[in-house]
């Protein structure tokens, strides 16, 4: 029998892993849209660790809410889920600038993924 494919939430930051564990943490905002790839109901894992090294598994998720927008659309309320230090969609631009490597605009496409620990 072949085992049920298993998908993950990777987050890089040590600091992210914190705010997982206290479930300050109850949302990712990904550059694009990842509505094809995460769906609502869907079981993740919740990963930490740098890119390309092992990774530590902090807890496994239900998928709660999938929505595509722009950046410019996010409210201070679905930032801060991401995000606890964070607010306004300008701050949330300049951090996806720092995480992606590139430039991000407020008319870049992004999709907000609501996540509910389990287990």
């Amino acid at each position: 029998m072949i085992p049920a494919r298993m998908y993950a939430l990777n987050f890089y930051s040590p600091m992210v892993a914190d705010q997982l564990r206290s479930h300050r943490k109850t949302a990712t905002i990904r550059l694009g849209d990842k509505s094809g790839k995460y769906k609502k109901g869907m079981v993740v894992q919740v990963l930490c660790g740098t890119r390309f090294s092992p990774r530590e598994k902090v807890f496994e998720a239900v998928i709660d809410k999938v929505e595509v927008k722009q950046l410019g659309e996010l409210s201070p309320r679905e930032i801060e889920h991401d995000n606890p230090e964070i607010r306004r969609p300008e701050d949330m631009a300049r951090f996806l600038t720092q995480l992606y490597n590139r430039d991000v605009t407020m008319d870049d496409t992004v999709t907000v993924i609501r996540f509910s620990a389990i287990g």
